[in-house]
């Protein structure tokens, strides 16, 4: 009990944060592209979970604007450039990174003057992107039965804390009380119904449970480091403020977790999903607040997950090797109906007339 409410004490005033300002000015409306998604390829091998983006070169990208999740005008778009979400699988895993650009910004323990970004996917049938995940319960009234099918699944990265290419999230400690929490580095697993109704996995208004596991991992970095190294907490604030390059967020989880609870969203492989992004920036210095954020889209943003490329590809090798086999079979069949002819066929014995035999007596 005392574990659970140190994660509460320390978490609460980044969940408050977000709760009290999220206040929208006039009628909600969006625009959103129909044409947009990303795609996850299935390339095994060749990702390694530590906040560089050198093994990502070969996977396609997908670049967005990033607006004003609570007012997506063109006018106010994030100043400091686009960002490129990059998502592939191993079959087992999900990965995602996460590059956008933005002068150098840190300051050790205060996570509202550091970047920060969130991922956010549908669990319930009726969950809505506005909202997150549109529950119309207050915070008094919000509950796995009363907001059933508005379910979202949330994982929020602040790196006040983290060090630059470190891996935060799931840990044996916090796994091992069974919550979402991350007591080290801030990369949390969350779920809400709506913007006011929102937990760290495990802890809810109907009491806690301890099956709940932080099931993400995930490292940042940024282009200005030159020391490949490895940083330590020493080492803070790890490079200059102001310098011009681009954040690295990389992250992964399992594609199907042990939820129980209605908690984590669910990955199928040839299945698509949907997913949103949105990231923190202490915008001209000044802390960020809790709906201050920007979104790559102001709606879900459609999320398919391949298959084998082998599976979908006309000359893919496993084509060719269906040809082959299919070509040993039809050998293999022509030589047994030769050899079983050739066994059965009864054996020639010379002819000799009775009579011709007779007269040589």
């Amino acid at each position: 009990m005392v574990r659970v409410s140190l994660i509460l004490l320390v978490l609460g005033s980044v969940l408050i944060g977000w709760t009290s300002s999220h206040q929208e000015s006039g009628d909600w409306s969006c625009e959103s592209d129909s044409g947009i998604r990303v795609q996850a390829e299935f390339r095994p091998g060749i990702v390694t979970l530590d906040g560089h983006a050198d093994d990502w070169n070969d996977i396609d990208g997908f670049e967005f604007s990033l607006l004003p999740a609570l007012d997506p005008d063109d006018d106010k778009e994030y100043k400091g450039g686009k960002m490129t979400v990059k998502a592939l699988h191993d079959g087992k895993d999900l990965f995602f990174l996460l590059q956008v650009d933005g002068d150098y910004a840190y300051a050790k323990g205060n996570n509202n003057k550091c970047p920060s970004v969130a991922l956010m996917f549908p669990i319930g049938d009726h969950a809505t992107y506005h909202n997150m995940g549109g529950c119309k319960e207050g915070t008094n009234s919000c509950t796995s039965k009363t907001c059933k099918g508005h379910e979202v699944d949330m994982m929020h990265f602040s790196i006040g804390n983290a060090i630059p290419g470190r891996l935060y999230g799931g840990n044996l400690i916090d796994n091992r009380d069974g919550n979402g929490g991350d007591r080290f580095g801030h990369l949390v697993d969350l779920y809400a119904w709506n913007p006011h109704c929102r937990y760290i996995d495990g802890i809810g208004p109907s009491g806690n449970d301890s099956s709940a596991q932080n099931n993400w991992k995930g490292a940042w970095w940024h282009t200005i480091f030159t020391d490949h190294s490895g940083f330590v907490e020493e080492d803070s604030p790890y490079g200059s403020d102001g310098q011009k390059g681009t954040y690295l967020f990389e992250f992964s989880r399992p594609l199907r977790t042990m939820d129980r609870l209605q908690q984590d969203a669910q990955f199928t492989i040839s299945g698509s999903s949907k997913m949103a992004v949105a990231f923190w920036y202490p915008v001209d210095g000044n802390p960020w607040h809790g709906s201050g954020h920007f979104s790559i889209n102001c709606d879900w943003i459609p999320l398919d997950i391949s298959p084998s490329s082998s599976m979908l590809s006309p000359g893919g090798s496993g084509d060719v090797g269906g040809a082959i086999a299919l070509l040993f079979s039809v050998v293999s069949l022509c030589i047994s109906v030769f050899v079983g002819y050739r066994v059965a066929r009864p054996k020639g014995i010379p002819f000799t007339p009775v009579g011709t035999t007779m007269e040589n007596l």
